[in-house]
């Protein structure tokens, strides 16, 4: 398949998805790629509904403090001569994911995984399981280490 030229890197902001990143920055950096870093922000069902009611704008702050976050993040990451893109967008996180990756013309998706299964899997579903069965685009799932496996692998 050779060198990618575009990696998108997809977060959900909470921190997990740390060695994701380090993934996706190091690919980037060695084969002299492109790095975008989005950010999908979700209105649930129920906020989504009582925007409509109230006539008010619960997406525009939202949106705001994840593009200030996502802002640290990218400038926390610019190094190794990758210098990454923010993406804030709206909606259904991996329809948009997909989206942004036909957008930006990645042609790499590397995203983390929380490996949840069982009842807790079918309850939340999976993002990265979703945008793997529709992206166009091969995609690279990270593996979140599991801190009490990682604290037994020190002891």
């Amino acid at each position: 398949m050779g060198a990618f030229r575009h990696i998108l890197f997809a977060t959900d902001l909470d921190g997990s998805s740390a060695g994701a990143l380090q993934v996706a920055l190091d690919m980037a950096s060695s084969m002299n790629a492109a790095l975008s870093v989005v950010h999908v922000c979700e209105l649930g069902g129920y906020a989504a509904a009582a925007m409509c009611e109230a006539g008010g704008d619960l997406a525009s702050p939202l949106v705001e403090e994840a593009q200030r976050a996502l802002e640290r993040l990218v400038a926390r990451a610019d190094r190794d001569g990758v210098h990454p893109r923010a993406l804030v967008k709206l909606g259904a996180p991996w329809q948009e994911i997909v989206a942004a990756a036909e957008e930006e013309r990645a042609d790499l998706i590397v995203m983390g995984t929380h490996g949840r299964r069982g009842l807790a899997h079918a309850l939340l579903g999976s993002v990265a399981e979703k945008v793997v069965q529709t992206s166009p685009v091969p995609v690279l799932t990270v593996r979140q280490a599991d801190p009490a496996a990682a604290a037994l692998k020190l002891v």
